[in-house]
């Protein structure tokens, strides 16, 4: 059996690190103890086989949006398993300050839910203006398609009228050949008289 002991320094106090501590040696089975030192440090005790310790002091290199271990001073002894089990200590002023720690991580979680939700209202505007431009788009493309159909119905009616002229003057041809055939016949009839006359 090993003891591990750790001096750790972290960018943000008091951001839930000593229960993630407790929680990792709880599940690896070491005994213990986790307690924030009054220069601002973390003290980590731990004992149990030294692959386990190796490993723990590995995953206590921790880097997310509250906690980002900068130093890690890590001191390797013999084992004396004073400790049963694996706790954190918690001093006295530490709940309050916890809260007002809360406190402020909430706060900056708020503000930054609402620069979100004005980031979103931002682009629902400009969609709501792109839907209103593309509203108008198709209200022009309506009134296209309304000319197109004017000019259609225009080009309908001028096809009517040319039919209509059309059949007005084959009627009208018509009429003026039968009546020059006509004049043809009455001429031939004519010149028949006039050869049976002996005139020409």
């Amino acid at each position: 059996m090993m003891r591990l002991r750790d001096y750790i320094s972290d960018r943000i106090k008091r951001a839930h690190y000593k229960a993630k501590n407790d929680d990792l040696a709880r599940k690896m089975g070491l005994a213990g103890l986790v307690q924030n030192r009054p220069d601002g440090q973390v003290l980590v005790i731990a004992e149990g086989e030294k692959e386990d310790l190796e490993e723990f002091a590995a995953a206590l290199q921790i880097k997310n949006a509250f906690i980002e271990v900068l130093d890690i001073s890590l001191q390797y002894s013999p084992g004396s398993g004073g400790f049963s089990d694996f706790r954190k200590i918690t001093g006295p002023d530490e709940v309050g300050e916890r809260l007002d720690d809360g406190i402020e991580i909430l706060k900056e979680m708020v503000t930054s839910l609402n620069n979100l939700n004005d980031k979103m209202d931002q682009t629902l505007n400009k969609q709501d203006q792109m839907l209103g431009k593309q509203d108008q788009m198709l209200d022009k493309q309506d009134q296209m398609l309304g000319k197109q159909d004017q000019m259609l119905d225009k080009q309908d009616d001028t096809i009517t009228e040319i039919r209509g002229l059309r059949g007005d003057l084959k009627t009208h041809l018509d009429m003026r050949f039968e009546r020059i055939e006509a004049d043809l016949a009455e001429l031939k009839e004519m010149k028949t008289a006039l050869k049976e006359k002996g005139i020409i």
